[in-house]
């Protein structure tokens, strides 16, 4: 049986999110965004885990259909792991961006936007292609969060250098 690729690269990309809350800044709001996006990351792994189970049923839709008709009938599976807890990754990562919203308005626009189609894509369409293309504008805002943070930094630097020798 082949490796399932998607769910690895979800479970370790989630996992990998956890540094956002050492990136942006110290604030109250961005400590109720990393509380969020370590629930959410946690959610994530066991949605992973229960992803995991299904695929390995390979061919046996029974199997398949029990235990996804166990996971539904189970409040204390159902809502921490499939539906409340991995909202809350995008959640606090998009909390986190509000903090850039005066700053770097598109970004966080993008941000905003593609976390809501996320969400949609998931719940309503149930389009695993459509929650991909969501899923890669989303971490391509929060890296034009990041770069923008990263280039202003840099050109500080410079026109402080270039000021140093203008002196």
């Amino acid at each position: 049986m082949p490796i399932d690729f998607a769910h690895w690269f979800n479970l370790v990309g989630a996992c990998l999110l956890l540094s956002f809350n050492h990136v942006f800044p110290k604030s109250k709001l961005n400590s109720i965004a990393s509380v969020l996006t370590i629930f959410g990351v946690i959610a994530h792994i066991g949605l992973c885990t229960i992803d995991f189970i299904m695929w390995s049923f390979g061919d046996n839709d029974l199997a398949r259909e029990a235990l996804g008709k166990q996971i539904r009938t189970t409040p204390s599976v159902l809502y921490p792991f499939v539906i409340v807890g991995p909202s809350l990754l995008f959640v606090g990562l998009t909390v986190h961006a509000c903090t850039f919203i005066k700053t770097k308005t598109m970004a966080v626009v993008t941000v905003i936007f593609s976390a809501v189609s996320v969400g949609f894509s998931f719940f309503i369409l149930k389009n695993g292609i459509v929650m991909f293309l969501s899923c890669l504008i989303f971490v391509s805002g929060l890296g034009l969060l990041l770069f923008q943070n990263k280039n202003k930094d840099f050109t500080q630097k410079i026109s402080i250098s270039k000021w140093k020798r203008l002196c």
